[in-house]
């Protein structure tokens, strides 16, 4: 390998870095249930806040708030996915890498 190449190829390392870096501080938000449940998420898929509007909250039909739950963490984990490829995708997507494009 080259110096050149070798330079080239810690540029874009620094970046890739840089990147994830900058996707732990970006968020996502999904809701479901007309947004009485509201979940963010960073770019790195990781939970930030789960909102739930008290009029939701019935004891007798605990099966509908896991449900409306359940459909905003997985809501928000997949907008999470995609600003995460979306970012990373942008740096090494010319290099054909699996996954990053």
């Amino acid at each position: 390998m080259n110096k050149h190449m070798l330079r080239q190829a810690q540029m874009l390392q620094q970046r890739l870095a840089q990147a994830q870096e900058a996707l732990d501080q970006e968020t996502v938000q999904a809701s479901a249930g007309g947004g009485v449940v509201t979940v963010t998420a960073t770019g790195k898929q990781r939970l930030q806040a789960i909102k739930i509007d008290p009029s939701v909250v019935d004891p007798s039909d605990v099966a509908l708030l896991e449900d409306l739950v359940t459909a905003a963490v997985n809501e928000a984990l997949e907008k999470a996915q995609a600003l995460a490829a979306q970012r990373l995708g942008a740096i090494a997507g010319g290099l054909g890498l699996p996954g990053l494009r």
